[in-house]
């Protein structure tokens, strides 16, 4: 596999989990499925007869990521972010997958917290 395209700055954590997402929270929401996240942008899929969005479109998108502390493991937290779509691809089956580079960073990296969290068994700051 050829590396010498890769463009992100960050690793991603692999994480399924859903995602709900609109140009206009007013609208109605589509649902998709989270694939990976980093600071900067998610990457999910979504249905084929859904929304699916066009290159530098505005979308507003929420979605939960693990809390990575305490000892709930189910414990997630609730992120909405604005951005706009730098990639989308279709997908095999029809489903597209849709990149969003966000307009305000999360202020974590989420697969730096989830190794950081494996490496301590939990108990990392406790």
């Amino acid at each position: 596999m050829n590396h010498s395209d890769e463009r992100r700055q960050e690793k991603r954590l692999d994480y399924r989990w859903p995602v709900w997402f609109s140009a206009d929270f007013a609208e109605t929401m589509t649902q998709g499925l989270m694939v990976d996240i980093s600071s900067g942008g998610i990457s999910f899929d979504c249905d084929p007869n859904g929304a699916c969005h066009c290159e530098d479109q505005h979308l507003t998108v929420r979605f939960s990521i693990p809390r990575f502390e305490g000892d709930d493991p189910t414990a997630t937290v609730s992120i909405t972010r604005t951005g706009h779509v730098c990639r989308t691809r279709q997908m095999a089956g029809g489903a597209w997958r849709v990149a969003i580079q966000f307009e305000t960073p999360l202020a974590v990296r989420p697969a730096e917290v989830s190794s950081l969290n494996s490496m301590c068994g939990g108990d990392c700051g406790s």
